[in-house]
Parts: structure tokens; C-alpha cells; sequence
């Protein structure tokens, strides 16, 4: 009963957004992040302390609250994206979207070398993978989590192989990852998520110890594939830009642990050097340094 539920407000908002002129779209999102930002306390108390951790306590009770905002706004964005993408035509998908470093990938298709794309969840991650796909003309497999609704996961699964994106489950990451490597897909890694001890390599993030995925680094040291990272911003929510940024470059040593760290600390230090540049893009709902800073969100 609960999945036919999330279904039919699935389908609402698609009729709703299909209605909606764009503009009007963007005040509904801006409406509805207010009032999530100001109605979950809980949510509100992890922003503060991620934006204060992150900017060390320079950041004014304003300014984290804009920023609080803008987080939830482009979560939305992204949301009602994917909905409102169900049985769009490719060509529509990418119309308002501008590309920069495409030649970066074309360089990699051009002499056939596997590609792995890292990225966060920084602007609306979802277009991101779906413009990738349809620019270049490749099936670009992501990692992701299984929704707990079978049939809403079924919906998305549709939704996303209808431009050419994939996914596999956290669980079997690392198979799925090898598998369509060797099937010339390209592969797409979310690397900004707080992971258990035993499933993660500490770096440093902001300035301060964060668990960081080590996946991507393995991937490129055993397979020797560089990492190509690529970020989506937009400014007005109708406008969107992919910037595509120049290769993480595979490292091999005879050192394997010391290559995985400076791996995964390049990956971060990108990561953080995007965040940077637009904060409000980012998705700071979610607990980035538990585990080594419990504490902070006590």
C-alpha cells in the first residue's frame, strides 16, 4: 500500500511539473526548502555544524542559513528532476546544459581507454550522470543505494536507463564496477559520503579527518585508469553547466597503501576545492565527519 503511495505522488508531481511553468517550478523549490530548513531543527543543527567545521566558525548565523537553503533547494532540484525527466526525449534532457573540458573525455574515447568519472553531491548529481551519458554517447554505470520501496527503486532504475545510466548497489559495488569496466562502460563514483572504518581510508577534508571511499583509487591502481573528475552547477535553475576537469592521474608504486591515500587525497582536495566555490550546491544535510568527530553532532 505505501509503495502505490509514494508511486502516486510520484506521478503528482510529474503532472504537477509538467504544468508548471519553470519559473513558478523554482518558487515552489525555494518555498519548500525554507520550510524544510526551518521545520527539521535536526537537519538545521548538522548544516551549523558541518558549515562551522568546514569554515571554521567564519561563517555568520546568516550566511549558514542561505547556505542551509541553497542546500535544500538544489536537493529538490534534483528530486523533481528526475521526475520530471521521465520520458523526455535525450535531446531535451541536455538542451539548457553547457559543457566545459569536453575534449578531456573525447581524448579518452578517441584512444579506448576505460573511464571512470568521480564527482559528489554537489549541484543536481542526478543530470549530471544523465548529461555525461547522453553528450558522449556512452552507458555510464553509477553506485548507488537501493531504495527500501521495490517498486519506487524499479521506477527510478527505468527512469535512469532510459538515457543510458546504470546502477549498481553499494553492496556489490566493486564487482559491478569491474564488470562494466570490461564491458567498456564508463563508470560514475559519488565519493563524498561518510563510510564505516573498515570500508573507508582517512584524509583530510577542510582541514580535518574525514572517511573518504577508497574504491576509486582502487579501481584506478589496479586497472590503471585515471580518474576524470566533472561537476554540475547552475545559477538560476534553468541554466545548468558540466565542468569537466583534468584527470586524477593513475598512481602504481611498489607502495600500495601509500598510493591509495595520496589517491583518495587528491579526490577529496578536489572535492573540497568545488564545495568551495559554491557551498550552497552542496549537500551538508549529511553527517561528512561522524565517526572521527562524533562529538560535533552530539
Amino acid at each position: 500500500m505505501v509503495n502505490y503511495f509514494y508511486l502516486g505522488v510520484y506521478k503528482f508531481f510529474g503532472l504537477l511539473l509538467t504544468i508548471l511553468p519553470r519559473k513558478l517550478t523554482i518558487k515552489l523549490m525555494q518555498g519548500l526548502a525554507w520550510f524544510a530548513y526551518s521545520v527539521s531543527r535536526k537537519h538545521q543543527r548538522i548544516i551549523h555544524t558541518n558549515l562551522d567545521l568546514a569554515f571554521n566558525n567564519k561563517l555568520s548565523k546568516k550566511e549558514k542559513r542561505e547556505i542551509g537553503i541553497g542546500a535544500f533547494t538544489n536537493l529538490i532540484d534534483t528530486t523533481f528532476g528526475i521526475i520530471k525527466r521521465d520520458g523526455m526525449s535525450k535531446k531535451e534532457v541536455i538542451q539548457n546544459i553547457s559543457f566545459e573540458g569536453e575534449e578531456i573525455v573525447k581524448k579518452y574515447q578517441d584512444e579506448g581507454k576505460k573511464i571512470i568519472f568521480i564527482t559528489g553531491h554537489q549541484g543536481n548529481w542526478e543530470l549530471l550522470s544523465q548529461s555525461i551519458a547522453i553528450k558522449f554517447n556512452l552507458t555510464l554505470v553509477g553506485v548507488g543505494r537501493k531504495l527500501d520501496s521495490e517498486l519506487m527503486d524499479s521506477v527510478l532504475k527505468e527512469n535512469r536507463e532510459q538515457f543510458n545510466v546504470e546502477m549498481v548497489y553499494k553492496k556489490g559495488a566493486m564487482k559491478g564496477t569491474i564488470k562494466a569496466l570490461s564491458q567498456k562502460k564508463a563508470v560514475g563514483i559519488l565519493i563524498d559520503q561518510a563510510l564505516p572504518p573498515k570500508q573507508a581510508i582517512n584524509i583530510d577534508f577542510f582541514g580535518h579527518q574525514a572517511r573518504h571511499t577508497p574504491i576509486t583509487a582502487i579501481l584506478s591502481r589496479k586497472f590503471d585508469i585515471d580518474l576524470i573528475p566533472a561537476f554540475i552547477s547552475t545559477q538560476n535553475y534553468i541554466d545548468y553547466h558540466v565542468k569537466i576537469y583534468p584527470p586524477i592521474h593513475a598512481i602504481k608504486t611498489e607502495n600500495q597503501e601509500e598510493d591509495l591515500k595520496n589517491s583518495t587525497q587528491a579526490q577529496a582536495n578536489m572535492m573540497e576545492q568545488v564545495i568551495k566555490k559554491n557551498p550552497k550546491q552542496w549537500f551538508w544535510m549529511h553527517k561528512r565527519w561522524k565517526g572521527l568527530n562524533n562529538k560535533i553532532y552530539t
